[in-house]
């Protein structure tokens, strides 16, 4: 028989069409197009509801592909939209776009209650400072990085916005209004409707029940019985015996990043999982054969497993069989960075004034720190005021400049890309200084396979932390 291979367009079939058409492949002879031509709406539908919703074949779910668009919704609630491991995102750009002021969100309960001067004022004085934070760290961008002979006023400004814009993006709030879009799958669209749903912010949920609304038109039955969980909604709110820290800031003035578990003998399990996988041996057999190896014969294993990578490969997935779990303080702008390696799991605490805030450089060589530091000191006064009656809405007057925690689990083969991506020139200093502290890190515990992550030639952390911050907490 011919090999085919084609299209099933959404210009000419509804998403749950094509769901169906893929699913019934499993038990139909016939061509896709064949199955496809003999389908309509209302046939798809009673299809998921026996097959999908009846017997609970979600995977069908997974052929029926949305594209989403949110407009003006808050950073603090894109941290939801965004926290699904199998979707697609791309946002509006703190660092190479310039906020609006008064394009901010704000809670209803606070707008209703005696703290709406103080959370209006805050937000204002935020974004009053980060109008005022354009021109200085412009002119002083300008002074490093003069305009080429013949260059235009809009590219040169195309080509150093980010260097200037990247600082003064540290004094946007979270509640600060942004776009961003979103493609999935309608399987994975179900479960971000749920968490949506059960989520504490009534900004959240609101934006759960349109997503709802807007996907039963292109997916009607698949995403119908998406509702509140009440497992997600309670587990958020079992607080009540948990013990906090009594001085949460002490603890990161020297130990802003810690990597608390690791495979101690990783290397060796990546190096038996390249010989099971080629060898034709149990994976026990496979870890004596690598115990036995002197060193330079695990050291022309690993070349072989790692040495033939070029600049745009990715590395083979027995990478995958080793873990690295780091606790780290890093400013809310640099998590909205790293948020988006969505693969590796990440629990971040919730966005507070506790853990000081960083001030970049930039502020001081533009004569321009102590209008910048007095904003954070206004948002920090306000969120101690608001957190005491609104615990999850004062989040929302934090700007981008405060620490918080996040706990990162991550295999190896993820830090190679992370790695690689992140401590390049092109991407944000605050998340430099991290990942090539965890790389670092990574080489320190395992010297032999780290050596292949593509980045060791770059500024340590330590170099990245003295060029661009005056201030970490």
């Amino acid at each position: 028989m011919t090999r085919s291979i084609y299209l099933l367009s959404p210009r000419q079939l509804s998403p749950e069409t094509i769901a169906v058409a893929f699913a019934k492949t499993s038990r139909s002879p016939e061509s896709f197009r064949e199955i496809a031509a003999e389908l309509n709406d209302a046939e798809s539908a009673k299809f998921h509801e026996k097959w999908v919703v009846g017997y609970g074949h979600a995977s069908v779910a997974e052929h029926a592909v949305l594209h989403i668009a949110f407009e003006n919704v808050s950073r603090l609630a894109i941290e939801c939209i965004e926290s699904n491991r199998l979707a697609s995102y791309t946002e509006k750009s703190t660092r190479y776009q310039k906020w609006n002021p008064n394009s901010f969100y704000t809670p209803p309960c606070i707008a209703a209650s005696q703290h709406n001067d103080l959370y209006q004022l805050a937000c204002v004085k935020l974004f009053e400072t980060y109008q005022k934070s354009l021109a200085p760290l412009k002119a002083w961008v300008e002074s490093r990085h003069p305009r080429h002979d013949g260059e235009s006023e809009s590219k040169y400004d195309g080509r150093i916005r980010s260097k200037y814009v990247d600082n003064c993006r540290y004094l946007l709030p979270a509640s600060s209004l942004a776009n961003v879009g979103m493609t999935a799958n309608a399987r994975v669209i179900e479960n971000a409707i749920r968490k949506m749903l059960s989520h504490p912010l009534q900004e959240v949920r609101e934006i759960g029940e349109e997503v709802k609304r807007v996907a039963l038109g292109e997916t009607p039955t698949l995403v119908k019985y998406a509702d509140r969980v009440p497992y997600l909604a309670d587990v958020q709110n079992r607080k009540s015996e948990i013990p906090k820290s009594q001085n949460p800031k002490s603890q990161t003035s020297s130990s802003w990043i810690q990597l608390t578990d690791y495979d101690q003998d990783g290397e060796e399990k990546f190096l038996a999982a390249f010989l099971y996988r080629f060898g034709g041996m149990s994976f026990e057999e496979a870890l004596e054969a690598v115990k036995r190896m002197n060193d330079d014969q695990r050291t022309a294993l690993a070349h072989d497993a790692l040495g033939g990578l070029d600049k745009y490969d990715a590395p083979i997935r027995e990478l995958e069989h080793l873990t690295y779990t780091f606790d780290v303080v890093m400013d809310q702008g640099a998590y909205f960075e790293l948020k988006r390696h969505r693969l590796m799991t990440q629990t971040p605490q919730r966005l507070t004034a506790d853990l000081g805030w960083a001030t970049p450089a930039a502020f001081e060589f533009a004569n321009f720190r102590s209008e910048y530091e007095s904003a954070m000191q206004i948002a920090a006064e306000a969120y101690h005021t608001l957190a005491a009656d609104f615990p999850e809405e004062a989040s929302y007057v934090i700007p981008n400049a405060f620490n918080r925690r996040v706990l990162m689990t991550l295999n190896l083969r993820q830090a190679f890309a992370l790695c690689e991506l992140r401590t390049t020139p092109g991407a944000h200093f605050a998340v430099r200084r991290i990942t090539a502290k965890m790389y670092e890190m990574i080489r320190d515990v395992h010297p032999l396979l780290s050596k292949f992550i593509r980045c060791g030639e770059r500024p340590r952390s330590e170099e990245i932390e003295k060029d661009f911050f005056v201030r970490t907490q």
